[in-house]
């Protein structure tokens, strides 16, 4: 196990993201969930289930219930306090019961014991973790913060027996933070070599009703769809939708699985939203190893 200098705790309630009691040297942070890896070597606490399909066939988890007040788990945050951009520092994460007893038993879902999504509150940074699971419900990884301000740490895991749960976390990076970019609305981009048309039906997305979303990956230079697309993650993509808002809370977090047997070079996925406003959409993608991220944004109405 690997020991920090200094050490950051933030303690904050999932759906609250609340502030956080600060001594000179440390903050911790941790975080109660509510219901809803990278990879280690088995034996490590795993219990490797298949992930049950749901009636869209595994396209999405369930939006968290904002009535459950009741905490399920909880997850603490060890991170150097004082974190400087593009500068790579381990973080910790320790999963934990609601008595603060660590939770060893994990089951995989998309490959992986925890799925770890970074984004700058101003959702212009995102990375998709996968920490590697050590012992006692302790996770670890390697991490780079781009730029100064304040990071969101949205971490999913599936303990053995139980639903899939999320907790929430934040950390903070050195320096002024940059002023965010405008708003993009495009529907066409292209990231390196990949081409992406993003549409989606209804054309009007409207809160709680379900909508379906399509990525259509393009070889830029004829427009013809790429032929080499291979599984990321057990599936064809992989999607992660956040709520522009602040602070980021759980509710703000939406998890999809893509759909099976579509089209080539198209990437199908079908969710909702459970408020109206701004929402940001990374839609990740194996190209012959390569991972493509293709981020765009919808309003809800």
């Amino acid at each position: 196990m690997k020991h920090f200098g200094s050490t950051i705790a933030l303690i904050s309630a999932l759906l609250l993201a609340s502030g956080c009691s600060t001594s000179p040297k440390a903050q911790e942070n941790s975080a109660a969930t509510t219901k809803q890896d990278e990879s280690h070597s088995p034996g490590h606490g795993e219990t490797p289930k298949p992930m049950p399909s749901d009636s869209h066939g595994g396209h999405g988890m369930e939006h968290p219930n904002e009535e459950e007040s009741s905490p399920i788990t909880q997850a603490k945050l060890t991170a150097p306090s004082n974190i400087k951009p593009n500068t790579s520092v381990t973080l910790a994460i320790a999963i934990q019961d609601k008595a603060g007893k660590p939770i060893t038993q994990f089951e995989r879902f998309q490959e992986k014991l925890l799925h770890l999504i970074v984004v700058s509150d101003d959702l212009q940074v995102f990375r998709h973790l996968h920490p590697t699971y050590r012992e006692n419900g302790r996770f670890e990884v390697e991490a780079n913060f781009p730029q100064p301000g304040s990071y969101t740490l949205f971490s999913d895991y599936k303990p053995t027996g139980g639903a899939e749960e999320v907790s929430v976390l934040q950390t903070k990076v050195t320096g002024k933070s940059p002023s965010s970019p405008a708003i993009e609305i495009d529907r066409t981009k292209t990231f390196g070599d990949t081409k992406v048309n993003f549409t989606f039906s209804p054309p009007t997305i409207k809160t709680g009703q379900e909508v379906h979303l399509i990525f259509n990956l393009q070889n830029p230079t004829d427009s013809q769809p790429i032929k080499d697309l291979q599984p990321y993650l057990g599936e064809r993509g992989h999607l992660v939708i956040i709520k522009q808002s602040s602070p980021l809370t759980r509710a703000d977090y939406i998890h999809a699985h893509a759909l099976k047997d579509t089209p080539e070079g198209e990437v199908h996925f079908i969710t909702s939203f459970p408020q109206a406003g701004k929402y940001k959409l990374w839609g990740q993608f194996d190209r012959a190893g390569k991972i493509v991220t293709a981020d765009f944004w919808v309003n809800v109405q």
